[in-house]
């Protein structure tokens, strides 16, 4: 019986510290809205005198303008130096305007109405920009796999795995897209930053051989004029190519090693995304088509090789 009293009184007791801890929270919650309303006072105050500001200036600079050629040099000296203030006072308003809430564009108001969408801290107008400028990175991405997909559909003779190879790309870079930035991503983030400036390396040597390839093939009928540049090793590549293999296999094994170690990632106790697993696939697949692709074709140019020299 005593238990059960002690506990009740600990209960109470619990209750009434969050009774203590409720009431401070509603005195802490009134003067938040106080002190906000008195903040958007604020800003509306400073928002309509940096508009008269700026208007007022607007006007004196015209009335500058027409009345220096009259002034004397003294005085042209002095309205100089004061148009070269009120330029420095406009970037000034520029930089608090900044941080005070403004009216939306014509796409946002389009889309959004009139809500204020004003970033008013720096904390979050870097983490703004950061999200931004990987947005920017993973669209550019998929635009140009996009684009290079595009490419085939206009009657060109891309086949086989390559054609595959680009759905999956654009798979890929979809879902790095949507992937949020957390301890995940932020373990990945590197290694597929410097994987893609890899890729962007063997592409540009891939297309500086290929376009002289396929020029010198056309000009002797020994290609389709809608042949392209693509990513990989097709048949008609095998001349003077061999310099460009270890680079290729290279980054066949590192889109491996991005599978593994995304796999790896899904044993982390703090992995949750869905996109771990949807990016570790498209890497395995991706190394297993581009592998065995340029394997068998390299198998197949030294067995045609040995062919042509024993007839000879």
């Amino acid at each position: 019986m005593s238990a059960m009293a002690g506990s009740a009184a600990e209960c109470l007791r619990e209750w009434e510290e969050l009774q203590d801890g409720f009431q401070r929270i509603q005195d802490n919650h009134k003067l938040y809205k106080q002190k906000l309303e008195e903040l958007t006072k604020l800003q509306d105050g400073i928002s309509s005198s940096i508009a008269r500001q700026k208007k007022r200036l607007k006007e004196l600079a015209l009335s500058f303008k027409k009345c220096k050629a009259h002034a004397s040099p003294e005085q042209q000296e002095t309205i100089q130096e004061t148009q070269s203030l009120i330029k420095e006072r406009q970037n000034v308003f520029f930089e608090m305007e900044a941080y005070l809430p403004k009216k939306n564009g014509l796409y946002l108001s389009l889309v959004l109405g009139n809500v204020n969408v004003t970033l008013l801290s720096k904390q979050a107008k870097f983490a703004y920009k950061d999200e931004y400028e990987k947005f920017k990175l993973y669209l550019t991405i998929i635009l140009l796999i996009i684009s290079s997909s595009c490419r085939f559909l206009i009657n060109t003779r891309i086949k086989g795995w390559w054609v595959f190879h680009h759905y999956i790309s654009t798979f890929l870079s979809g879902v790095m897209l949507t992937w949020p930035d957390g301890l995940m991503y932020q373990m990945f983030r590197n290694q597929f930053l410097s994987f893609s400036m890899y890729q962007s390396f063997v592409q540009f040597l891939q297309y500086y051989y290929q376009s002289g390839c396929l020029y010198r093939l056309r000009a002797l009928g020994e290609r389709h004029n809608m042949d392209l540049t693509v990513e990989g090793f097709q048949s008609w590549m095998w001349r003077g190519l061999t310099f460009l293999l270890p680079f290729l296999f290279f980054g066949h094994f590192w889109q491996l090693y991005n599978a593994v170690t995304l796999f790896r990632m899904l044993q982390h106790p703090e992995c949750k995304e869905w996109q771990v697993l949807m990016c570790g696939l498209p890497f395995l697949i991706l190394f297993l088509g581009n592998f065995f692709t340029t394997l068998r074709v390299v198998h197949q140019k030294f067995k045609n090789k040995n062919k042509d020299m024993k007839q000879a």
